[in-house]
């Protein structure tokens, strides 16, 4: 006999532990000192969130990005993301893994949409800001800059995920029978 099921009440854990995945990757994007961007040709140039560095042979001349009010805008932007998507990590734990209070999960979902927007404001608009203060060569976004993206994306994922729990009360708290996607006609 062969049965396959989903038991909510054991899987609860998994949407907080997504949300700390999205605070971790934050926090790489955030203090990454190596770059979001960098030139594509002679790797003599890169920009992190918050200072440019141009040099060659590892002697490099770093400048703070902090005196361009749109540099100030994206570090506040994502600052404040990663504070809000914090705040809904920890309500998250209250409400899903302590006891289990479905009226919270919108309100933790809405949080997260709300991240999720402030972040992809910042994450667009430093590339369109610092493409119009470099004019010579070509930039890549690295890896820290993907890390932004990556948290900003699994965000929105847990966002929906919260808003769409409530609908599933009886599975989360187990009172509901657990359903089985094939169950074999033998006995």
């Amino acid at each position: 006999m062969f049965r396959c099921g989903i038991s909510y009440p054991r899987c609860r854990w998994i949407l907080p532990l997504i949300i700390l995945f999205a605070i971790i990757f934050d926090i790489i994007a955030i203090a990454a000192q190596s770059g979001w961007v960098e030139d594509e040709d002679a790797k003599t140039h890169y920009a992190s969130m918050w200072r440019q560095c141009q040099g060659r042979n590892d002697q490099f001349a770093c400048k703070s990005l902090m005196e361009y009010p749109w540099a100030q805008a994206v570090a506040a932007l994502m600052i404040i993301g990663l504070i809000i998507l914090i705040i809904a990590f920890i309500i998250s734990i209250v409400a899903l893994c302590c006891t289990l209070t479905i009226p919270l999960l919108p309100m933790i979902g809405g949080m997260l949409i709300l991240a999720v927007v402030i972040q992809m404001i910042a994450l667009i608009i430093y590339p369109v800001k610092f493409n119009e203060l470099i004019y010579e060569g070509f930039y890549t976004y690295t890896w820290a800059y993907g890390f932004g993206w990556g948290a900003t994306i699994l965000m929105l994922g847990c966002g929906i995920l919260f808003c769409c729990l409530p609908r599933y009360e009886d599975e989360l708290s187990g009172f509901e029978k657990t359903k089985y996607i094939y169950t074999s006609n033998r006995s």
